[in-house]
């Protein structure tokens, strides 16, 4: 069953989440933090699909500090809207957001945060902040300026070769920052993980989505 529901964070901002959850007992519970887009029909999708794989799954809308549903897709008035929300986001005000998303299911058990774009960054920061059990972030456009920072739970990180909006160069001195932390690279573009992109890669995506389930699977469940 996957429905909204309302969370507060802990300076009293009142905010919309999407909620999937599995059938059956929870293996444990997984944080899904959005694009620049929203907690859209892709995100709520992706919360799904790791509901489909046992987790207790929760999306935090933390864009409704700055407007309240915010929601577009990915043609070119969607990317003008959303490149337009996108500086009066705080990292520490979104981190508010995802600790109370997390604390909504940390009752099913181990939690991860998973993150997409901007929610990749804050999948990392969520690592090194937050105290979360696993993270995997997927294309984190502004993770290099916080590569320094020490993670308190098991990473995994995803990019590909083409993104232009995070270069190689990065990508490497994000390695050699955290040597311990696998990062994989993938013949694709930015959002290749998004079925609803023409960037998608199908092939990426899947061994992407094997490695981070596999990932989850060995540090969440008890």
């Amino acid at each position: 069953m996957a429905e909204w529901t309302q969370l507060k964070a802990s300076d009293g901002h009142t905010f919309k989440a999407w909620r999937a959850a599995p059938v059956g007992k929870p293996k444990g519970a997984v944080v899904v933090v959005q694009e620049i887009f929203g907690v859209n029909h892709h995100i709520r999708n992706v919360a799904e699909r790791f509901a489909h794989e046992g987790y207790l799954t929760i999306a935090p809308a933390v864009f409704d500090r700055y407007e309240r549903d915010f929601d577009v897709g990915y043609g070119p008035d969607d990317m003008t809207k959303a490149f337009a929300i996108y500086p009066k986001i705080n990292l520490p005000n979104a981190l508010l957001d995802i600790e109370a998303a997390r604390l909504a299911v940390a009752s099913a058990g181990k939690t991860g945060v998973v993150g997409y774009c901007m929610g990749g960054t804050a999948a990392w920061l969520s690592a090194t902040r937050l105290k979360f059990d696993a993270s995997v972030c997927y294309y984190g456009g502004g993770i290099d300026g916080f590569a320094s920072e020490k993670p308190h739970c098991p990473v995994i990180m995803h990019f590909g070769s083409k993104d232009a909006h995070i270069p190689m160069d990065k990508v490497e001195a994000i390695k050699k920052a955290q040597p311990n932390v696998p990062v994989y690279v993938y013949d694709a573009d930015h959002g290749f993980s998004c079925d609803e992109r023409a960037s998608f890669d199908k092939a990426a995506h899947e061994l992407a989505w094997t490695r981070t389930t596999k990932f989850f699977a060995e540090k969440l469940h008890a």
